[in-house]
């Protein structure tokens, strides 16, 4: 919908001059003012309103809230202030100059979450289909600038149709600005995506490069190339929605940390994702006053984690039973599942958690894992979030299609993140820690500042079975009863280098501790790491794994 100008009254030449002059002791008429601060709210007024009702009602039946409506669930009420929102498109042809509407399809400007400042920019699907333009990404570019300033979080409610054909390059090069300022802000500030609706070609890389990405599910799609064509390529037949629906990125590609069914459930946890993030780089994240005891013994984890290795447990209740209140936030829980990457508190302070999984793939790592996890420690340091790694690996999976797939150079990805990381690092080896996964997992050797033990813990290079038949195989091969050989060799194997305290005796593993007593030790352990510097040597940048 078009918005005219509002109809101003021509003033006098400068030069001129009225035939009298008034009273230098009168009081300058008010009347203009007043008449331009009326003329001020109504066109606000009519920019607020935004399009006509129809459009507002489409938006409606497609399941999806306005920007506005959007932007006042995610701030505290009365919060947000707006800016730019006089800004209009100077574009021409194709029929761009005779539509012309306030704020160009993207609302800017920031407001409070929690009592804390938040930055944000909201596609107005309603305007040209949320594509984006000059004058759309400019403003884009001015909050996150501000953003970066104020050294405060941004985050992009996207819903928008790509780049705005009509205005060529230039829309290009909007989005060119937008990812150069995402890749600038990378580490200083959080900066999370909500995709909302339509998220097509460029648009989609600014998502990728955030620390988080959030989707909805039924009206939120991201792909690079749409199903035409992708059919008119490849031959291939698909819906939007098995393209790049927001199950698909949160189960198969690993792009959407978080899928909601409603946008009110995921915009409620985008605010709680931000309590657990500090404003920026600089400080750290909130703390929060806690009733749960320091000193709470942790007695059902003696029953939770069975002492034989090959028994499966969901680690998620180990988890639960050690942080504040059994309270956690996990992130990309639906992708590669067989580890967890969770934010938490112990004793009213942020942690971020990785743990391996035995209740799923026995918990092994493999490609995906290691970059779900190596992406977790990369943001956590970032962040200065605490790392407590739970350890409870057999190995890295075997198979051809994980060789051919690059786990090595994918398994790298998670032992450069955790040696890179200068935060505090609390490693606790649950049971068993085997092979390369061991060491993977923020061990002693690769930095750690604490390594803790339960005491039923197995440190070794491969499981007693394996060991045995490869240290043993040439003596089981000979033996006549091969079966009682190899178990005997298998005890013996078990009792010399696998027994809980071989590491402990080595110092690789700093204390072997009761379970009860797990998250009475993982907060003292913290409480005296809080203040840990670790400078890393002078470079531009590493060269990580890729």
């Amino acid at each position: 919908m078009t918005e005219d100008h509002p109809v101003r009254k021509e003033s006098a030449p400068v030069d001129s001059a009225p035939e009298e002059s008034a009273p230098a002791d009168s009081a300058p008429s008010s009347d203009g003012t007043r008449a331009g601060a009326a003329e001020l709210h109504a066109l606000r007024a009519r920019v607020q309103a935004g399009p006509d009702e129809k459009a507002t009602a489409a938006q409606h039946a497609k399941g999806k809230l306005t920007a506005r409506e959007r932007l006042a669930l995610l701030f505290d009420p009365g919060t947000f202030v707006e800016t730019e929102a006089f800004r209009r498109h100077r574009a021409t042809g194709f029929g761009l100059e005779a539509r012309r509407p306030h704020t160009d399809g993207v609302l800017t400007g920031w407001g409070q979450v929690n009592g804390r400042t938040v930055f944000a920019y909201a596609h107005d699907f309603r305007i040209f289909g949320g594509a984006l333009g000059e004058a759309h990404a400019q403003k884009i570019h001015k909050v996150m600038d501000l953003a970066e300033k104020a050294g405060a979080p941004v985050v992009g409610l996207c819903d928008g149709a790509g780049a705005r054909i009509q205005e060529g390059v230039t829309a290009l090069a909007g989005y060119g600005g937008i990812f150069q300022r995402n890749v600038r802000n990378s580490g200083v500030i959080p900066q999370i995506s909500v995709i909302m609706g339509p998220c097509a070609g460029g648009a989609a890389y600014s998502p990728a490069l955030t620390d988080f990405v959030f989707m909805v599910k039924g009206t939120a799609q991201m792909f690079i190339t749409g199903p035409d064509v992708v059919q008119a390529v490849t031959g291939e037949e698909i819906t939007h929605e098995a393209l790049g629906g927001a199950d698909v990125h949160a189960t198969t590609s690993g792009v959407a940390g978080f899928t909601y069914d409603n946008e009110e459930c995921c915009l409620r946890d985008v605010r709680h994702l931000l309590g657990y993030l500090p404003a920026n780089n600089r400080e750290l994240p909130p703390a929060e006053p806690t009733c749960d005891a320091a000193d709470r013994r942790t007695e059902a984890l003696l029953d939770i984690v069975p002492a034989d290795p090959n028994r499966s447990y969901d680690v998620t209740r180990v988890i639960a039973e050690i942080v504040d209140h059994g309270e956690y936030f996990e992130v990309h829980e639906r992708w590669a599942p067989n580890v967890v990457c969770a934010l938490a508190r112990l004793d009213g302070r942020v942690v971020g958690i990785v743990a391996n999984q035995p209740a799923r793939l026995a918990g092994v790592l493999d490609i995906e894992s290691s970059e779900k996890a190596a992406r977790f420690v990369q943001m956590c340091d970032s962040f200065n979030i605490p790392l407590v790694t739970l350890v409870d690996v057999p190995g890295f999976l075997p198979g051809v299609g994980q060789e051919h797939g690059g786990v090595i150079r994918h398994g790298a990805k998670l032992l450069y993140a955790y040696c890179n990381a200068t935060v505090p690092r609390v490693q606790l080896i649950l049971r068993k820690a085997y092979g390369g996964a061991y060491i993977v997992m923020d061990s002693r050797s690769i930095g750690t500042d604490v390594s803790l033990a339960w005491p039923v813990n197995e440190i070794a290079v491969m499981g007693a079975e394996a060991a045995a038949g490869v240290v043993f195989r040439r003596e089981i091969a000979a033996s006549p009863d091969p079966e009682a050989t190899r178990a005997e060799r298998i005890k013996e194997y078990r009792d010399e280098l696998m027994h809980p305290y071989y590491a402990a005796e080595r110092g690789l593993v700093d204390d072997v501790i009761d379970p009860a007593e797990t998250r009475a030790v993982l907060i003292r352990t913290l409480a005296v790491l809080r203040d840990k510097h670790a400078p890393l040597p002078s470079r531009k940048h590493g060269n990580q794994p890729q």
